[in-house]
């Protein structure tokens, strides 16, 4: 019998599996807090999958300094789950400001419902456009008309034109 040596454990298979299954649930409440601890166990899940998918252990990835005969650990599967845990940590401490803040503003960090998200998909379920003109309906000139009226602030207006042409150019 044969025993591969890259094949991982079926334990650590397992682990990544359910690390991933619970952080993605999490990560679908509307909780910052339960989605912030989603996204750690998401994070170690990735970090165990780095670390299986590096291989077996071996001797220091340096070289002469192990027997020739000793396979070499990868260096860089270790490299990633380091710059990982680093993004984690930042993201870690971006999603507890955010909660925080929430917590003391509403008393809360549940995500609130967005109206607007809920007007578009309403309007793309009966195939309506999702824009409306409230401007045309009051005061009964269309978007292109209203453009033609708008002017810039910076440029001179007509009777700065009038009063240069007046007097020869002078403002």
């Amino acid at each position: 019998m044969v025993i591969l040596e890259n094949t991982p454990s079926a334990v650590l298979v397992i682990a990544i599996g359910v690390l991933f299954a619970a952080g993605v649930y999490l990560m679908l409440e509307r909780s910052l807090t339960r989605v912030l601890l989603g996204f750690v166990l998401v994070s170690n899940g990735a970090n165990l999958t780095l670390l299986v998918a590096g291989g077996r252990s071996g001797s220091a990835p340096i070289v002469g300094s192990s027997p020739t005969d000793e396979p070499m650990s990868d260096p860089l599967a270790q490299a990633m789950i380091l710059t990982s845990i680093v993004i984690t940590l930042a993201l870690t401490a971006f999603v507890l400001a955010m909660a925080y803040r929430s917590w003391q503003l509403n008393g809360h960090d549940e995500v609130a419902d967005d109206v607007e998200d809920r007007r578009i998909a309403r309007l793309a379920a009966e195939n309506a456009p999702a824009f409306e003109d409230a401007d045309a309906t009051e005061t009964g000139e269309s978007l292109d008309e209203e453009a033609a009226e708008v002017h810039d602030d910076m440029a001179p207006s007509r009777d700065e034109l009038r009063h240069a042409d007046e007097t020869g150019g002078a403002r």
